[in-house]
């Protein structure tokens, strides 16, 4: 008979604290994974419906949209005649900034509220209209799915009616993994949403910085309301004048005061949705010529166009001198003075405008650097003076239009006219029949 040496002894006690410590420990790291955000909001919360994408695709929502990622999601449909497309819009900017990374470690999911209209097919038309790029789905299901999804991400409004197109227009960011998540107006900064969905999300136990002391913090200028308005419910598809550079899915607002009647521009703004279904000819034009997607009704009231008309009005007149005397001086060789930059991104103060001023922009820096007329380079001729330059008193005119004479200053965009005259044409045939 074997004898029990002392080193079996020791082995198989070793093999048995290690079995005891393993059967102490799932539990432990079970409880742990349960109490922690990923457990928590994990695949026992999120209903894990079948939904089908714009491209035709079937997919679930917990395993296959949201596990282990960063995303955002939201509730749109197609025919919404206001919030939806500037939501969609606000997006499409967001996800500009994020580029690359929309698709690769950050995903976007628009689902809709009207799965009987709001086929793979219509959803792919809408995505195609505000040019979503990759790692952007938007998705249908059953409306008893969808509903359900929206009580789960806390975007369900149960005391409206619901055969009225309205919903909560908030959207939800969040990171699955780590059971982060965050409710968010769609209204926000782009850059905003982007820095939340990139950085927030991603590294929010991290340390970006050592912070600053808010006694250096910049001034912030004062924003009308008008300027407010257009900020959060018109930059986003529209520019006056260049911009920022990046693109956007409107037209360039630069000039609209010269091109149509006040009157007209008055209620375009106002009910936009109105004058597309009487047809108006211009309305219907830019509809055609702006790849179908249509001018949202903001709501405003008569206060807030009003707010939003002078503003539009001074920031036409303030642009056009910038730009007609940036393309004077490039003309000579020159540079555009700085106080010309528009700054269109920030509110931050870098000097003391005069509030009488359309943004307290140049004044005697820009006729000192572009009109001067002991100028060897000949660049303020009579009649480009009359135009562009500072009258008597050193400052501009602030009630003057952008110089006809330049080149490119009020030429629509070739898009915009070639849809004007096929819009008429088509107005016409219709009408001879």
């Amino acid at each position: 008979m074997r004898k029990t040496r002392p080193d079996d002894l020791l082995r198989s006690g070793l093999m048995l604290l290690l079995l005891a410590t393993a059967v102490v420990a799932a539990p432990e790291e079970a409880e742990s994974t349960r109490k922690s955000g990923a457990g928590v909001w994990g695949g026992s919360y999120f209903p894990n419906v079948v939904l089908t994408t714009h491209e035709g695709e079937q997919v679930r929502f917990f395993d296959d949209l949201i596990a282990g990622k960063i995303v955002m999601v939201n509730f749109i449909y197609t025919t919404c005649p206001d919030a939806c497309p500037l939501e969609t819009a606000k997006l499409s900017e967001v996800q500009q900034i994020l580029g690359d990374r929309v698709g690769s470690d950050i995903f976007f999911y628009s689902i809709t509220i009207d799965p009987d209209h709001d086929t793979p097919e219509v959803l792919a038309r809408y995505a195609e209209r505000f040019q979503t790029g990759p790692g952007w789905k938007f998705l249908t299901g059953s409306e008893e799915d969808i509903v359900l999804l929206r009580k789960k991400l806390g975007l369900y409004l149960p005391d409206i009616d619901q055969e009225s197109g309205d919903h909560n227009l908030n959207l939800v960011i969040g990171n699955q993994a780590t059971g982060r998540w965050m409710k968010r107006s769609p209204f926000e900064n782009p850059y905003v949403l982007a820095a939340d969905l990139g950085g927030t999300l991603d590294n929010y136990q991290m340390r970006t910085g050592t912070g600053g002391d808010y006694s250096t913090a910049p001034e912030l200028r004062r924003i009308t309301r008008g300027e407010s308005l257009f900020r959060t419910r018109c930059a986003t598809c529209h520019h006056v004048g260049s911009g920022d550079g990046s693109p956007r899915i409107g037209p360039n607002l630069l000039g609209m005061f010269d091109r149509h009647e006040e009157e007209w521009l008055r209620r375009w703004i106002y009910e936009p949705d109105v004058m597309l279904a009487e047809g108006d000819p211009i309305a219907t034009g830019l509809f055609l010529a702006y790849n179908k997607v249509p001018m949202p009704n903001m709501q405003l009231n008569e206060l807030e166009l009003d707010a939003l008309m002078d503003y539009l009005r001074a920031e036409d007149r303030r642009v056009s001198k910038i730009e007609s005397v940036a393309e004077l001086a490039e003309r000579v060789g020159q540079e555009a003075p700085n106080c010309c930059e528009k700054e269109e991104l920030a509110v931050i103060r870098h000097a003391s405008p005069d509030e009488g001023d359309e943004a307290g922009c140049c004044a005697d820096d820009l006729a000192r650097s572009c009109c001067a007329e002991e100028s060897s380079t000949g660049c303020c001729e009579e009649e480009l003076a009359e135009e562009c330059c500072a009258p008597a008193d050193g400052s501009l005119a602030s009630t003057g239009d952008a110089p006809s004479k330049l080149p490119g200053s009020r030429i629509p965009p070739l898009s915009y006219a070639l849809a004007g005259i096929f819009t008429t044409l088509a107005f016409v045939f219709r009408f001879q029949r």
